[in-house]
């Protein structure tokens, strides 16, 4: 940054300051006049006073800038929420040039930036990214204190905790079908978030432990007075200022073993606390004063899986020898998480054996030990010589750290033996007296022996089956040990790799393959024959679960077909008698949305949905359904619990399964907080879903609104493929949102596209195509095609009793009106003028208009989310410092589209700099957009 020590922010005369503390004080008035609860304000308003003091202390011109922008987009937005009324006369680069406050305040913000030099435009777009990032952990705080608020107010006395979605959805159960029947659902349930690499999460890790240390320091900070609260501030300002320093772009991909870490993280700093925590929370209210001092009802319901490192679909990077890196990266730490746990467990275990007797089982564990290694036991002996479940469990930690060492005779073969290890220790407790002991401290290290295992995640391997039919033809031309492609051999040596994996860390881990754009049972017959080609001795092919994924609109309507072809092989018909006939199918949301739109694309689900599970019960299938959705609604985003609740009768059956990638990891899993909260309200709403109530309403509904649904498919699929199918669509596209740029951000090991260009739409994957709209703050992907299907049906009553009553179609709307909200009409028009394309712009901007006209009249409401009474207004409050870096980004792509042969390799540099900058920087402040 050259110019910025000469003449630029750290040199040159210092610009007085205009508009200083009083803009600061502007800022938090608009905060009060949208109504945001006090504690949020409060903390929005702090953050606003330490970024202002961290920008001024850079420099008094950047945080004037600062000031002087802030204000600007804060004026256009009033009265004018999304800019529609602004954007209605625009001139030829899509600016508005009506001549209202609003729209004068606009394009005062236009002219601003316009103004500024390549640096000074950075840093701007780093003080709007960093406080975004602190926008939403204040954001994230508040809903820990109304998650702790909301406790606080549960009685100890209460029959029921209500704070807990999950204690209320099984006592509903309870009530509406018995409690034994409820008990066996309960037995069932299991929820399964697999994790994925795909490259939506636009935030570096650099600046993911700055977020963390900051949610740590505002959470003290209420509590704090006098010099530990000046302490905690200069911490916070220490915190703010190396994240305003901090370069958004890493500095290049990580690989997928690095990826691993991403779901480390998450382990080490939530989940292996977390969860037992869950399961503890529902026995004491189901088991009252007995809790923790009887045998548990909860079951480990909570199995998370993992596509980092395993899914080879469209990435490259991702080998056998990767995943049997990653299959070890995630065994090690998670065996020596359990050997840290079972020491602190058992140093505490000073029960002395005098007034609590060993179990004759017990002894003979301690015999086994002391059989298996007389330096360990010697050692524990030593330590707990009165304190037998103590010195054995000391033993057990040890055989932990020897299985990490691959020591051969001391090492636990699986995580089984581990679990029968510690059910002795359990017993021994319990009959000894001791339940506390047992079912307390012990009984918390099984479960997350129960819910981890050795292996942390269960690796799910997934591939193309267009790569499987060319591997085949080619080790059938060539035999299995001729001259085979370089593909070819690597597909052999994934299942090499799978059946290593399971030797050496168990089945659990790498069982699951899945294939991508299944059309025929053939594809799943080409798995099974691929793995038996693979090694040499039958007694060698690994156990596979072979799973259909069913993703663009004609395979979803004849996956039943598909699926009785696949009960005719035998490979199938074997591992169904292996598994008790439990059987996985994956849905996949993002093709089907970006091929036949959103509409089309969740009523084609739905109707898979139906079909697939009343399949399963005409033959006897223990179905797993799992739902390949994305963070941003074009991708099936949304809230989880609403959409279980939306699913077909039978179609959910306990089991939830869904993707989790990019953002949504880190909002869902981050804070153990929240973590906590969403994994019982999915859990939840995966029992509730059995509940006759609830099966009655999806059934009865559906029916009810079959023929109006009809209609809306009908006329928005037409109206979608109509756009896509419009001459030079896809490079269009390209050049009206920022694809290319995406394209480069280093934020995935996955490749985020099959080309930097889009001459077609088989060139784009379905990330980058909502990833893009978004940016664009269109958000087409989630609701084109609706608004003209509302408008030619013409019934806003009939809709209006659908929202009420259909819960498939009222959390389709509330996703939609969710995406229009992070829209903005202005903004919108300055993408779509950057092509030279009025019929598609125009077709683009009416439809956008419709649907956001019948979905505010469909929900009741002014403007975008205004019955969400804190979600609406946080909204809100976000939208213009957005508005400021959408600014800043397309004003960079028009020089960039305009004058690319003009420009110098060091401008186009500084420019995509610039450009992914705000990538990011928008991806923090609409937070689902991947």
């Amino acid at each position: 940054m050259e110019s910025v020590s000469n003449g630029g922010y750290l040199g040159g005369e210092v610009a007085e300051h205009k508009l200083g503390a009083a803009d600061t004080d502007l800022v938090i008035r608009s905060y009060a006049e949208i109504e945001l609860p006090e504690s949020l304000r409060d903390n929005l308003a702090l953050f606003m006073r330490l970024e202002r003091q961290v920008l001024r202390d850079y420099s008094p011109k950047l945080c004037d800038t600062f000031d002087q922008l802030l204000n600007n987009v804060t004026r256009a937005n009033e009265g004018d929420p999304g800019g529609m009324a602004a954007a209605e006369t625009t001139d030829g680069e899509g600016v508005p040039t009506a001549d209202t406050e609003s729209a004068r305040a606009f394009r005062d913000a236009v002219a601003m930036l316009d103004s500024l030099d390549i640096d000074e435009k950075q840093m701007v777009v780093r003080a709007f990214t960093s406080f975004f990032h602190l926008a939403n952990l204040s954001e994230e705080n508040y809903r820990v204190e109304t998650l702790l608020e909301r406790e606080r107010e549960v009685s100890i006395d209460s029959a029921i905790d209500s704070s807990n979605e999950l204690t209320v959805a099984y006592d509903q159960l309870v009530r509406e079908m018995g409690g034994g029947p409820a008990t066996q659902l309960l037995a069932k349930l299991e929820f399964h978030p697999v994790f994925t690499a795909h490259p939506t999460e636009a935030r570096r890790k650099a600046v993911e432990g700055k977020i963390r240390r900051i949610s740590q320091l505002l959470g003290e900070h209420p509590r704090l007075g006098g010099s530990a609260l000046v302490e905690n501030e200069r911490h916070l300002l220490q915190e703010i200022d190396a994240l305003v320093r901090t370069s958004p772009i890493a500095v290049k991909k990580p690989t997928p073993v690095e990826e691993a870490d991403t779901i480390i993280d998450i382990f080490d700093n939530t989940l292996f606390d977390t969860i037992p925590e869950v399961y503890r929370r529902f026995d004491d209210w189901v088991l009252g004063e007995y809790a923790g001092s009887v045998p548990p009802v909860c079951p480990a319901f909570f199995h998370p899986g993992s596509w980092i490192g395993s899914d080879r679909d469209g990435n490259p990077n991702v080998t056998a020898k990767v995943s049997r890196q990653v299959a070890a990266k995630f065994a090690t730490h998670m065996v020596q998480k359990l050997a840290e746990k079972c020491r602190r467990v058992g140093r505490n275990l000073t029960l002395e054996a005098r007034y609590t007797k060993p179990s004759d089982e017990l002894l003979n564990l301690w015999n086994h030990q002391v059989e298996m290694s007389e330096v360990l036991t010697s050692r524990a002996d030593a330590i707990s010589a009165s304190e037998p479940h103590r010195a054995v469990m000391l033993v057990m930690a040890d055989r932990l750290d020897a299985t990490v060492r691959r020591n051969a005779d001391t090492m636990y073969r699986s995580a089984d033996d581990f679990l029968a290890d510690l059910r002795i220790v359990q017993r021994s407790l319990a009959d000894a007296g001791a339940p506390r002991a047992a079912y307390g401290p012990v009984q918390t290290l099984i479960w997350q022996v129960e819910t981890f295992g050795f292996h942390m995640v269960e690796m799910e391997f997934r591939q193309h089956s267009l790569v499987h039919t060319r591997a085949l033809a080619d080790v059938r031309e060539h035999g299995r040990h001729g001259d085979l492609a370089p593909m070819t051999r690597e597909v052999l040596d994934t299942f090499r790799a799978i059946g290593s994996i399971q030797k050496r860390y168990g089945e659990k881990m790498a069982h699951r393959y899945i294939i991508s754009f299944t059309k025929s049972a053939q594809h799943v017959a080409d798995v099974y024959e691929l793995a038996q080609l693979a090694f040499a001795h039958p007694e060698d092919v690994p156990a596979l679960d072979v799973i259909p994924l069913f993703e663009q609109l004609e395979d979803l309507e004849g996956c039943v077909d598909v699926l009785n072809e696949m009960l005719e092989l035998p490979a199938v018909q074997k591992r169904l008698a292996q598994t008790n006939r439990k059987m996985e199918v994956m849905l996949g949301y993002s093709d089907s949305s970006k091929d036949a739109g959103p509409t089309t694309a969740t009523l084609a689900l739905h109707s898979a949905q139906a079909r697939i599970a009343e399949w399963a019960e005409k033959n006897d299938i223990d179905l797993v359904l799992m739902h390949g959705r994305g963070g941003a609604v074009g991708r099936g985003g949304g809230p989880a619990n609403r959409a279980v609740l939306a699913q077909p009768k039978g179609s959910v059956n306990c089991h939830f399964k869904v993707t989790e990638q990019g953002e949504v990891i880190f909002a869902r899993y981050g804070n153990p907080l929240l973590a906590r909260r969403h994994i019982e309200s999915v859990a939840a709403a995966t029992l509730l879903n059995s509940a006759p109530s609830v099966e009655r309403t999806n059934t009865e509904t559906t029916e009810r609104y079959a023929e109006m649904a009809e209609r809306l498919n009908d006329v928005s699929h037409d109206r979608y493929l109509d756009l896509l199918n419009t001459d030079d669509f896809a490079p269009w596209f390209s050049i009206v949102t920022p694809l290319t740029e995406v394209g480069l951000l280093p934020i995935g090991s996955r490749p985020a596209k099959r080309g930097l260009g889009a001459q077609s739409l088989d060139d784009l994957r379905t990330i980058p195509w909502v990833f893009s709209w978004s940016q664009a703050r269109i958000n087409l992907a989630a609701w084109y095609g609706l608004g003209s299907a509302c408008e030619s049906l013409g019934d806003l009553e009939l809709l209006q009793r659908a929202y009420r009553e259909w819960p498939l179609f009222s959390t389709f709307i509330d996703n939609i009106e969710m995406s229009i909200a992070k829209t903005d009409g202005r903004i919108a028009k300055m993408y779509l003028a950057l092509g030279d394309r009025d019929d598609l712009a125009k077709k683009v901007y009416d439809e956008m208009q419709l649907t956001r006209k019948w979905t505010l009249a469909i929900v009741g409401d002014a403007w975008p989310l205004e019955h969400r009474h804190v979600l609406g207004r946080a909204v809100r409050v976000r939208n213009p410092y957005v508005d400021a870096l959408s600014l800043a980004q397309v004003r960079a792509l028009r020089v960039v589209r305009e004058q690319q042969e003009e420009l110098s390799e060091e401008a186009k540099a500084e420019l995509l700099s610039l450009i992914l900058s705000t990538v990011t920087g928008v991806s923090a402040g609409l937070q689902n957009t991947g």
